[in-house]
């Protein structure tokens, strides 16, 4: 069920306000704008290149990765090379490469970076092997706490495929920011292997280290951002399939003619909460890092807060839900600040999971009714409602039930991606 609602109004005295904020700034813009013209003038060889729109096509949202999802110790990142898949959402054929280490303590050198069109498991077309550079230079280190992003460069980039990103490195962190639930195969081989055409030999992991997104340049495209936990990072999908929720989106927006060009951004993290730090970082804290400051977003749904409701005491459950919703609202402000419409999503059923409690019951119902009233979000896309068991609304279907009775299965998420309404995106 979908229901759409609109942003709110806003008063005709602060319209008026900023009517005359946006008159002088219109005024100074336009002598600048005046000046910048008179001086493109003085320099006829010169040539003006329109400003290049780029769209995000594929990220990770980004954490401190916990000791039991470290790269193997033997041989370890430092000095060595390391090849991981993923799959972007629509194409182009100009692109950029995006690296973090944003919650390691020590410097992290690549020494060398490069992307192909994956062919299987570690094996790439070698003659799409390009290498990316940093400011002209193959090689970059980021410092602690910092992300890079590549230069651009030509890359013919097909919607939906695979491609490989495959990085020599030098010196590394002993902690490591990275995405531990990949659902995807790395594979990690000993000296500089940077080149190769596969990766026959390495040890390999499910988890990604380092790489954070590629951004596309599409003159007519935009994103939507999805925030969420393990449910949205895709627990529960298959292995190598690329078959999460988000990504059963991105392949019915490529089927459909009006929507071909809206990327989807997985920005999940398995245990994330909303109010603090579980695994990773708060969404409502990083809501701007993962959603606001990512490339063309233009929607974000927002489907989080079973993790605080699941773990909330039961005393304190209600309290939890209003908690819960004045983050949307927070969200919700930020978003729109930023020229995003936002789509709540309603958190699905965990009946007879290791969170199933009454009051915890009791706080979801509270928390989904406020995210269906009108008013309060852009549009409602009700997971819940399509999920959930006819005669027990607490438990969610037995055919998209996980097992754990938390967690979608494949077919699940299939059924998620069909919940949402296209024309969201047209």
């Amino acid at each position: 069920m979908f229901i759409k609602t609109k942003m709110q109004n806003i008063s005709v005295a602060k319209r008026f306000r900023s009517f005359n904020r946006s008159l002088a700034a219109f005024t100074v813009l336009s002598v600048l704008a005046l000046g910048f013209i008179m001086c493109q003038k003085s320099s006829p060889t010169e040539t003006t290149n329109p400003v290049e729109k780029w769209v995000g096509t594929w990220n990770c949202s980004q954490q401190l990765v916990e000791p039991g999802n470290m790269p193997p110790a033997k041989p370890g990142l430092t000095n060595n090379s390391l090849r991981q898949i993923v799959r972007v959402s629509i194409g182009g054929e100009r692109i950029r490469v995006k690296f973090s280490n944003e919650f390691s303590t020590s410097p992290v050198t690549l020494k060398e970076a490069r992307i192909a069109v994956s062919v299987d498991a570690s094996v790439i077309d070698t003659e799409t092997d390009t290498k990316l550079l940093f400011a002209g230079a193959p090689e970059v280190t980021m410092a602690p706490g910092t992300a890079v992003t590549s230069d651009p460069i030509d890359f013919t980039l097909a919607p939906r495929s695979n491609v490989t990103i495959t990085i020599l490195f030098g010196d590394t962190s002993p902690d490591v920011t990275g995405h531990p639930g990949s659902r995807t195969t790395s594979y990690l081989f000993e000296g500089n292997k940077v080149a190769a055409g596969d990766f026959i030999g390495a040890k390999q992991m499910d988890h990604w280290y380092v790489i954070n997104g590629i951004d596309v340049v599409s003159a007519s495209g935009a994103a939507v951002a999805v925030l969420g936990n393990s449910i949205t990072d895709g627990r529960g999908s298959g292995t190598n399939k690329q078959n999460r929720w988000t990504d059963e989106l991105a392949r019915r927006l490529q089927e459909n003619a009006k929507t071909q060009n809206v990327a989807v951004l997985n920005e999940g993290l398995g245990g994330n909460c909303v109010l603090r730090d579980c695994l990773g970082p708060a969404a409502i804290n990083r809501f701007e890092r993962d959603i606001v400051n990512q490339a063309g977003v233009r929607w974000a749904i927002i489907l989080e807060g079973v993790n605080d409701l699941g773990q909330a005491a039961d005393t304190n459950a209600t309290a939890i839900a209003n908690d819960l919703i004045a983050a949307y609202e927070q969200m919700v402000i930020t978003a729109h600040a930023n020229n995003i419409l936002v789509y709540g999503a309603t958190i699905l059923p965990f009946g007879e999971s290791f969170y199933d409690t009454d009051a915890r019951e009791a706080a979801r119902q509270q928390v989904n009714t406020w995210i269906r009233a009108a008013g309060h979000f852009d549009g409602v896309i009700d997971f819940d409602a399509a999920m959930r068991k006819a005669d027990d609304p607490t438990m969610l279907q037995t055919e998209v039930d996980g097992g754990d009775h938390l967690h979608p299965n494949e077919a699940g998420y299939v059924k998620m991606a069909e919940t949402v309404d296209l024309t969201l995106f047209e």
